[in-house]
């Protein structure tokens, strides 16, 4: 149905990011198409030793309490329990909140006030109005589950019109504020694999303004395969500090080969804070985000050394 009305029709299942865009005029959809209805989305099938396959219409809710996944991959049930408030995880979906739209203070208001400004490039304008000598927008990506999920390798199995698809999540993302994902408009989420967990450990930071609802100020999603406390495989991805999420290479090279220690810790987090680059379009200083990248990567990491003791 999406395919035969093209631009005028959206999907929605949770609705939570969507509805309130439809209210703000960001979004201006003549069809709705609901996916809630589909039961095959909202199971959950695998273990730790297997990997699990998570329908997109699992809630986060569900996602955060589900024992299998919060044994196997905590990190990823700790993002799905932060996301906003209850009651809104109790709708919201894990496959909306891994194609959640980017923000920015300059877009997500009402439409009366993007009108006194004269609109920004993402919406109804032609200008970045955080960079308006910029060619591009820089709306922010503030998924708190997609970064988790670059870290533990997980894919996403996209369904259209064409039959099934599978990629990578990481390369389910753009850095472009406006076009963010490599999905088609047509194709839709129908499920996140997560791969057997074997000797990985993870851990999800979230740091916002307030201790619910808010989205990050910065995020990171740290994944580690460890032999004792060695470092055989690294992964730091950050949310909040682009308009897709940041992987930290640099990061990840360093500790690889490591030992995991409270200096090995310091001087990785360090290198992750290197490419964020927060911008002045979200919630706080844009300086200050900067640094909390930093807080953010460190806590994740000394959460995991303090499991390995």
């Amino acid at each position: 149905m999406q395919a035969e009305f093209g631009a005028k029709a959206m999907f929605v299942a949770g609705g939570t990011d969507l509805f309130p865009n439809l209210k703000r005029r960001q979004f201006e959809p003549e069809i709705l198409i609901g996916l809630s209805h589909l039961k095959e989305l909202r199971i959950v099938d695998g273990d730790a030793s297997s990997g699990f396959n998570v329908g997109a219409g699992v809630t986060l809710s569900q996602a955060a309490s589900h024992t299998g996944l919060s044994a196997a991959f905590p990190g990823y049930s700790e993002a799905a329990g932060l996301v906003s408030s209850p009651p809104l995880r109790n709708a919201g979906t894990i496959g909306g909140n891994l194609c959640v739209d980017t923000r920015c203070n300059y877009y997500n208001q009402t439409y009366e006030w993007r009108l006194s400004v004269g609109f920004c490039m993402k919406k109804d304008g032609d200008i970045c109005l955080v960079a308006p000598g910029s060619p591009r927008c820089w709306a922010v990506s503030s998924s708190d589950t997609a970064p988790m999920a670059m870290a533990l390798e997980a894919t996403v199995v996209l369904a259209g019109p064409d039959g099934d698809r599978e990629l990578p999540a990481a390369a389910l993302y753009r850095d472009d504020g406006i076009d963010y994902l490599t999905k088609q408009p047509h194709e839709v989420v129908t499920q996140l694999r997560l791969p057997p967990a074997g000797r990985v450990v993870s851990a999800y930071v979230k740091i916002r303004r307030r201790g619910s609802i808010d989205f990050p100020i910065a995020g990171a999603a740290v994944a580690l395969t460890l032999d004792g406390r060695t470092v055989e495989r690294a992964r730091i991805v950050m949310s909040a500090v682009g308009s897709h999420p940041v992987e930290a290479g640099l990061a990840e090279s360093f500790l690889t080969g490591r030992e995991l220690t409270a200096e090995a810790v310091n001087e990785a987090a360090e290198l992750a804070a290197k490419p964020a680059k927060p911008l002045d379009n979200t919630d706080l200083n844009h300086a200050w985000r900067k640094r909390m990248v930093r807080v953010a990567v460190t806590q994740a990491l000394e959460r995991l050394l303090a499991s390995q003791k």
